[in-house]
């Protein structure tokens, strides 16, 4: 590999290298130690170690080259190589093509600008079909080298960056490096001779942790398939955890939950990873998620600066983030002061003229936002304004003093306006009033205590709203928070809504798509309509709205629209419970909006097949109660219990356990704070409950012990009449249990666990997700091996082997191949059996690393013929059952098994017309092309394959003259090299001879006239011929055999003559070791793709 040139005391190198060659201006260099008889000695060693220990250019290879001017001491070196075949064509290619050259320079100097410059063309002309991009520093080249050199993975593994750690080896910690690549976890060290060479895959990591202890005072702990492995003593240890919490999550999702990642064409092409980009992608993920801004935005910049707050006459510190579309603004403690600012609100953009340094922004309804001590804040005027499409690129110098209009205008007035035109197209079919203002109107003429309270509650936000200015540009403060926290009022409830979840800016920059969806998805029918067909009479039918058909019309319109826009979620359950609690305070276009940023930003993979998000928020949930509750952590035996318990917490947000004028406050809180809130609610609720859950005997009692607080939960405040109150109905009772206000539950939840950041819930669920994922497929293994166990002889463990080395195939076949169409064939929601399949060539890759026959010169058709022979539906592809069923037959099959399957492989199957295989393969697969599993053809489906199992040897076809010369040679090639050989030799020719004369007389007795005379004097000659003769004999020409009568066998003519042969017998019912097998599979997998 060409290196950028860089000088080299030759002096004190000397004792490091050895000199092989030189001339006028070059030297080529070898490592001392190295290749050397006994490795060069304690000297080798030493450099050795050091080469693997130290971040030097002298680690990186064997072999180098310097070029050197005459009467210098300083070289340069400009090229090294991992073999002295690389470094031998560099060295000849300087011969061929630079010395020549050189002769004409005048100076030294000009020479070694010369080949600098020359070394460096070279190196770009490189960069063009490498990695190693152009612009990469120097070192990244050199790991880049070393990480192939030491792990020989194929050349599309994609390094993203290394490390300098020790691995712990027992209580030994061991110096070396961690490569982080796109699929691979790996890590090298050389020390004394001692060579540690560990590769992990992203997809096999199941836990991912700092974690620190009395002897590693901080480490990364890596799990994988049960082993654990701790890396520690690293310079930056937080952005290395970063880093690898993004590979394990990417790779995570690639393969186990393509679903969700189809819609990611950046990181869908693993060649596009780098770590800056996964720095930059994290950082974007988070910043969207504080401050709900569509998923599509990327963080482009970061300056940090001062914000005005006008109503509190104060500077307040903190970070300016900027996006495709928005500006906004977090003080330091995230807490104190927010802004968001669209572009699309903008109406100037300008720059002070004094020390400040400030940058002016003003918006629609008379607001401007001051910026202060912003570092080149010209250049980002500049910025903004291109962003902003501004016509004049003239800046305003003005004065340092920006007011703020105490005149506030509701920016959602414009999106209302944008869209209204697509409203009245609609106007039959869309509700453009919140269902609470239908059904219940407030009655300002008999004003109880209630809607006094409700009066009051509306005043303060309409000061806020003063103060702070009011839309989607508002500032959000801790003032904000505590309104919330109280509850928000019903008339203000639906824009709030809006403005806190983000959905706002969905609807703005979407205007009309809502009308739009709803026509196109009338009248469709399918899986998802028939389920919400069935639930919406489900959905709060206590309360009036969802007794008329007004109610229910808008809630079936909002949950079809939204599986029209997105079939892959469809609807699930739940979501019936959610969108019409929304209708009850949102127009329905905004319902639908709120839908979508619930469903696919603030509760990601909440509603689908898995509910994985709602799976991995009740693991990051369990981890918060063994951090907040340690003493219920204790009480428990089963952590398990908290998930069961909260399930219905997360995916409804409490609206089904909470009465609903209670259950509204939550999701005022939930759209403000987003999980957050949730998380904190209920470590409340345990927290409150915890002396009777210590007391609890079993989880009946724990459950029956929640359920009754749930029922005490009250909201004194509620203005909803006393017949929508579900509450109501006990409230008057008397009761041992007491009441709890909602409000009240809220606000102890934030004054005790506020303190949890949204950065560590982040954190939280990266890491959980890797635990939940893993957890699933262990389960769907459990399931395969379950079924497949009982009807093969192969032990669990061997099965459970036998798994891992299947499923990895497929996996690898994934990592360097993009364009493989495999893991299209991955759905989650299939039957255990068809969540993994793979096509012929993974088999025959499979095939060649653990059957028995794989010796045979004839493997690759023998792994044809398996293959097709195992792929009953002809769809190309083959399911673990039948994989493992032909392993077992190879080594736990009997003499009889073995010997129908390989006379099965040489008979064809019969091909079927396209029309039959269509039909076939939907009767194979019921839940394929219809919306609706079809059980009574999945029993049909068991029956036939029970009756397959009882195939009897007398069904099988005859084998033809062909396909009989075909099955003698495969005997033949099995039996080679084998120890018996020349005995088996001897026993198949033998039976050979004899099924040739069976046939000679049968044919007699029919036709008298034909005979074999000729083929069955060959095969009989000398009483039995060597290998050689009878396959020259069986190969003649085809074309004289054509002129006798096609002659064929049962197999029970061939199985009865081959019983008597006790070699024949002996070599088919040996037994064969496949543990060493799958030891042998497991280890050679990776190595077999290797660089060659």
């Amino acid at each position: 590999m060409w290196l950028k040139p860089e000088e080299v005391l030759l002096k004190n190198a000397l004792k490091l290298w050895l000199m092989e060659r030189s001339n006028d201006y070059f030297v080529l260099q070898r490592r001392r130690g190295y290749r050397e008889e006994g490795g060069g000695g304690l000297t080798g060693l030493l450099v050795g170690t050091l080469d693997s220990v130290l971040d030097s250019t002298a680690k990186v290879a064997p072999f180098r080259i310097l070029h050197q001017t005459p009467d210098s001491q300083v070289y340069l070196s400009i090229a090294c190589g991992a073999n002295r075949e690389e470094i031998t064509k560099h060295w000849e290619w300087l011969e061929q093509n630079i010395m020549k050259t050189l002769s004409v320079f005048d100076s030294n100097e000009d020479i070694t600008n010369f080949v600098q410059g020359k070394i460096r063309g070279l190196i770009a002309e490189e960069g063009k079909h490498s990695f190693a991009k152009e612009d990469d520093p120097e070192k990244f080249r050199e790991a880049l080298l070393k990480f192939e050199k030491c792990f020989g993975l194929p050349e599309q593994e994609k390094l993203v960056t290394y490390y300098s750690c020790s691995y712990w080896k027992g209580r030994v910690p061991c110096q070396g490096w961690l490569y982080l690549s796109t699929n691979f976890l790996s890590f090298y060290s050389f020390l004394l001779g001692s060579e540690i060479k560990l590769i992990i895959s992203w997809d096999a990591v199941s836990k991912l942790e700092k974690t620190s202890n009395v002897i590693l005072t901080e480490s990364i702990h890596v799990c994988s398939q049960g082993e654990n492995h701790y890396f520690s003593m690293f310079l930056h240890i937080n952005k290395t955890y970063l880093l690898m919490e993004q590979l394990a999550n990417y790779a995570i999702k690639r393969i186990f939950d393509k679903e969700t990642f189809d819609n990611d064409p950046i990181l869908d092409d693993p060649l596009q990873i780098t770590k800056r980009g996964l720095e930059n992608r994290a950082h974007s993920e988070q910043f969207n998620a504080f401050f709900r801004l569509p998923k599509e935005e990327t963080l482009k910049e970061v300056h940090e600066c001062f914000l005005w707050v006008p109503f509190s006459h104060f500077n307040t510190h903190g970070k300016m983030c900027i996006s495709e579309n928005y500006i906004c603004f977090a003080s330091q403690d995230g807490n104190l002061c927010s802004v968001i600012v669209p572009l699309r609100e903008v109406l100037a953009i300008d720059k002070t003229n004094d020390s400040s340094k400030s940058v002016i922004i003003s918006i629609k309804g008379k607001t401007a936002f001051r910026f202060s001590e912003v570092k080149e804040f010209e250049q980002l005027v500049a910025k903004l304004w291109l962003k902003c499409g501004a016509a004049s690129t003239q800046y305003h110098d003005i004065s340092t003093e920006v007011p703020i209009s105490s005149e506030s205008v509701d920016p959602s007035d414009d999106i209302e306006v944008q869209s209204l035109i697509c409203q009245r197209e609609c106007s039959k079919t869309v509700n453009t009033e919140a269902l609470m203002t239908v059904f219940h109107p407030q009655n300002l003429e008999t004003l109880n205590s209630k809607m006094l309270k409700e009066k009051m509650k509306e005043q303060s936000w309409n000061i806020l709203f003063t103060e702070c200015g009011r839309g989607v540009s508002m500032f959000r403060t801790k003032k904000t928070q505590d309104l919330v926290v109280r509850g928000i009022p019903e008339t203000l409830r639906g824009e709030l809504w809006m403005l806190f979840s983000g959905a706002v800016n969905d609807m703005a920059a979407n205007p009309g798509y809502y009308a739009e969806v709803v026509e196109q998805s009338l009248g469709t029918c399918n899986l998802a309509t028939e389920e919400i067909e069935r639930d919406l009479r489900r959905s709060l039918p206590e309360h009036p709205a969802f007794q008329s058909d007004t109610g229910i019309s808008a809630l079936r319109r909002v949950l079809t629209a939204y599986a029209f826009r997105n079939p892959k979620i469809g609807y699930c359950q739940a979501m019936n419970i959610l969108t019409s609690v929304l209708l009850l305070y949102a127009k329905e276009e905004e319902a639908f909006w709120l839908l979508v940023a619930v469903c696919e930003r603030m509760l990601p993979d909440y509603f689908n097949r898995r509910i994985i998000g709602a799976l991995v928020d009740q693991a990051v949930f369990e981890e918060l109660i063994r951090d907040h509750l340690p003493q219920l952590t204790e009480h428990m035996t089963d952590m398990t219990f908290f998930s069961s318990v909260s399930l219905s917490w997360f995916l409804t947000l409490f609206i089904s356990v909470l009465p609903i004028e209670s259950a509204v406050n939550v999701v005022d809180c939930f759209f403000y704070d987003g999980i957050k809130a949730i998380l904190q609610l209920g470590l409340a609720i345990l927290d409150y409950n915890l002396d009777k859950l210590l007391a609890c005997k079993d989880d009946a009692e724990a459950v029956t012990a929640l359920n009754r607080f749930f029922d005490n939960v009250t909201n004194k405040d509620s203005p909803l009449p006393s017949s929508v109150q579900q509450g109501s109905n006990v409230s008057d009772e008397k009761s041992s249990h007491i009441r709890v206000d909602i409000t009240d539950l809220i606000r102890e939840s934030n004054e005790k666990y506020g303190s949890i950041r949204y950065e560590d819930i982040y954190s939280m669920r990266c890491r959980n997700r890797l635990y939940v994922i893993q957890t699933l497929e262990e389960t769907t293994k459990q399931n395969v091996l379950r079924v497949v166990s009982q009807d093969v002889k192969l032990s669990l463990h061997e099965l459970d082997e036998l798994y891992v080395i299947f499923k990895r195939e497929l996996f690898f076949s994934y990592y360097w191949c993009l364009s493989s169409p495999v893991l299209k064939h991955h759905d989650p929601s299939l039957p255990y059996l068809e969540q993994y399949q793979i096509d012929c060539q993974q088999f025959r890759v499979l095939y060649h690393l653990l059957s028995p026959w794989a010796h045979s010169a004839n493997r690759d058709s023998l792994a044809l013929w398996t293959f097709r022979l195992l792929d009953e539906n002809s769809d190309c592809l083959i399911n673990f059952k039948e994989f493992s069923s032909a392993i077992d037959i190879m080594y736990n099959g009997s003499f009889t098994e073995k010997l129908k399957v390989l006379f099965k492989l040489h008979i064809p199957p019969v091909s079927k017309p396209a029309k039959e295989k269509e039909a076939e393969s939907a009767k194979n697969s019921p839940e394929k092309g219809k919306e609706k599993v079809d059980i009574q053809a999945y029993l049909s489906q068991w029956q036939e394959e029970l009756l397959r199992k009882e195939e009897n040897i007398k069904d099988l076809p005859r084998m033809n003259q062909s396909q009989f010369i075909q099955f003698s040679k495969t005997l033949y090639n099995l039996f080679h090299g084998d120890p018996e050989e020349e005995s088996l030799y001897q026993a198949i020719a033998v039976v050979t001879s004899l099924l040739l004369r069976m046939e000679e007389v049968g044919r007699k007795l029919h036709n008298p006239a034909s005979s074999t005379k000729g083929l069955s004097g060959a095969v009989c000659a000398s009483g039995g011929p060597s290998e050689g003769q009878t396959e020259s004999h069986l190969e003649k020409d085809p074309s004289s055999l054509r002129e006798e009568p096609q002659w064929s066998f049962a197999f029970e003519q061939i199985l009865a003559s081959l019983l008597n042969e006790p070699a024949l017998v002996k070599f088919f019912e040996k037994p064969i070791d496949l543990k060493a097998k799958l030891e042998n599979a497991k280890t050679s997998q990776l190595s077999s793709r290797t660089r060659k």
